[in-house]
């Protein structure tokens, strides 16, 4: 298996299941298979037919806790998709050195953008985005939505080492132009991308992989317009959510930092898929007319 992450943690069903054997003994002899492709973030194994074990590949937490097992019951029954409904946590042990979580198990298949209606998905993420814009906000934790003069510092790093299409740094230039978030924080998932769809009859009916929801400016789930790979699809997402130009030109903004460090970090050889997919993601918010 070729490694996204050059200190990443070898992660195998050996390793899971001494977790469960340890912790979780009523789980530990059912079935478990490492689901693929992988997350960037996070191992994936399915265990029976309703559960899913999630152990962070690297940097994991090492406090129980996290926005996920708080909020994501709390917002299930609020959303028009079913979400992964966390029912354990784990920790450290069998020389695995982070909490780890158990959730329910959201059926359903994870397929490429260009293997679906793009269209019909659009109008989904929609409908999942301004529900969770009607989310009362109090209370809730910052999310990946932060300004985009923050989002610009934390680029840096990745503007060095990109050597890619000079008009990606123009779009860039022009979304950090565009006006500020000016109202309140809004829920957002804060990670649209297909990876995390999960379709049943070529709809997306689940979202997966909530670790970086939270409240702050939307733009950062708007920007799933362009991870849409057609300019029709990218339309009818602007069409069914009606957002404002600077909020657009956000959301243009943030596509184009996350093609610019997704393309600056993996290769096509660790990681073919998000490669790839940065790449379509560059070419249509750079497109005329995007």
């Amino acid at each position: 298996m070729t490694r996204m992450h050059a200190d990443e943690l070898e992660l195998d069903e050996a390793l899971v299941r001494r977790l469960l054997a340890e912790q979780f003994p009523e789980w530990a002899e059912l079935p478990l298979q490492r689901i693929e492709p992988s997350g960037t973030v996070n191992a994936i194994f399915r265990l029976g037919d309703g559960l899913s074990v999630r152990l962070p590949r690297k940097e994991g937490p090492t406090e129980p806790g996290g926005v996920e097992l708080e909020w994501l019951p709390k917002l299930a029954s609020r959303l028009p998709v079913e979400v992964p409904v966390p029912l354990a946590q784990g920790r450290p042990g069998a020389n695995y050195p982070w909490f780890w979580e158990i959730h329910s198990w959201v059926e359903g298949e994870v397929v490429p953008v260009d293997e679906i209606d793009a269209v019909q998905a659009a109008r989904d993420l929609a409908a999942l985005v301004l529900a969770l814009q009607r989310v009362d906000p109090t209370g809730a934790p910052p999310g990946r939505g932060i300004p985009l003069a923050v989002r610009d510092e934390q680029m840096r790093h990745w503007w060095a080492r990109f050597d890619g299409d000079a008009r990606a740094w123009e779009a860039w230039q022009r979304a950090l132009g565009a006006p500020p978030w000016d109202g309140p924080p809004v829920w957002h998932h804060g990670d649209l991308d297909c990876r995390n769809w999960v379709v049943r009859n070529g709809r997306i009916m689940g979202v997966i992989d909530w670790g970086s929801m939270g409240v702050g400016d939307p733009a950062c789930d708007v920007m799933v317009a362009w991870k849409l790979h057609s300019a029709a699809a990218r339309d009818a997402f602007r069409e069914a959510l009606r957002t404002d130009d600077a909020a657009w030109e956000r959301a243009r903004g943030w596509a184009v930092s996350q093609a610019v460090a997704a393309l600056s970090y993996y290769t096509a050889e660790n990681n073919p898929s998000l490669y790839h997919e940065a790449e379509a993601w560059l070419a249509l918010a750079l497109s005329d007319g995007g």
